[in-house]
């Protein structure tokens, strides 16, 4: 039974705290927010302690591992201070909005030995995972060409944008790492971004659509679309191709029901409204990943270096976007 505290009792945190409740070798002691009406909330539905403070949490003898879901600006600090502490780590993206941050993150702690999973919950969803297993064992042989889309149902408040480190680094992270997820190293990036949805995001000195070109080392061309706004609802969608065929995913629906009638044609159920409810699988096996991980020594599916890597190619597709040249990575 590995025993968690959640900090951050937003939403993201919340969703975790539940989904850990659910799981059978979890066991959620405690739930620490900044903002203690929220603690106190979630302490209270889940039968769990409120700590009053993170010191509290991680000189916890009872806590062995601890699910990071405050504000990106707190995520370096508090993956120190825990892997010191000797507890398991699972932080959500991204490590930082700056890599020498990352880059001294992982100098302090790389000799600790503590278990680290960055949540790009992505790679747990069951369609992209099966994707990804049918396209390694074999089935479209060499691959040559990925195509991710994913469009947000509408823009976060301008607040938000402020603080989040721009498009790159909050929402195509997500993708970044799913193409590293399919082709591997990534070693040139050419990005194209504008202001198409909310003149508000451009005055906040962000971009609201952009396309991303890749290229791999193993030469399988990549090409990432993003949008913060789709009318029809949280459009995600994968689409692997090679030597012998293709293979996608495309977006789930509350049903499978298609309706027909005069009016309407194989209309279908409309996409799920946003990541919640489009990822909750993904989730849900993300914290049965890392619980395993904790309890066998075994390597969790996404590595701090794995969040290095997307920082990366954020940082890489923004100087893009600002040269219009593309961007090339070494890999030592």
């Amino acid at each position: 039974m590995i025993r968690f505290s959640v900090l951050g009792c937003g939403r993201i945190g919340s969703m975790h705290a539940r989904n850990l409740t659910r799981h059978p070798k979890a066991r959620l002691v405690s739930v620490f927010d900044v903002v203690t009406a929220a603690s106190d909330a979630m302490a209270q539905e889940l039968g769990v302690k409120a700590a009053a403070s993170v010191a509290e949490v991680l000189a916890d003898q009872d806590v062995d591992a601890v699910l990071i879901a405050t504000s990106t600006d707190t995520h370096v600090e508090l993956i120190t201070a825990a892997a010191r502490a000797g507890k398991a780590i699972l932080c959500e993206k991204p490590i930082a909005l700056d890599m020498a941050k990352v880059d001294q993150c992982w100098g302090e702690i790389r000799d600790l030995g503590a278990t680290i999973m960055i949540g790009f919950n992505r790679r747990f969803d069951p369609s992209f995972r099966a994707v990804h297993d049918r396209m390694t064992a074999g089935e479209i042989g060499k691959l040559e060409q990925v195509i991710i889309t994913s469009r947000d149902p509408g823009p976060p408040p301008i607040g938000y944008i402020k603080v989040s480190g721009g498009l790159f680094r909050d929402m195509t992270i997500h993708d970044f790492d799913l193409a590293r997820y399919f082709a591997g190293d990534i070693v040139e990036v050419h990005a194209f971004g504008g202001n198409l949805v909310d003149p508000a995001i451009a005055a906040a000195g962000d971009i609201d659509a952009a396309m991303v070109t890749m290229r791999a080392a193993s030469g399988a061309l990549i090409h990432i679309n993003n949008s913060r706004r789709a009318s029809y609802g949280y459009d995600q969608r994968l689409e692997v191709f090679g030597e012998k065929g293709m293979l996608i995913a495309g977006n789930k629906t509350a049903t499978t029901v298609q309706a027909y009638s005069a009016e309407r044609t194989g209309a279908a159920d409309v996409v799920l409204p946003f990541f919640i409810e489009r990822y909750a699988d993904a989730y849900a096996n993300e914290i049965a990943n890392f619980v395993d991980s904790v309890a066998t020594g075994k390597a969790p599916l996404t590595s701090f270096r794995d969040g290095a890597e997307a920082l990366r190619l954020a940082d890489a597709a923004l100087e893009s976007l600002k040269t219009g040249k593309s961007v090339k990575i070494s890999h030592s």
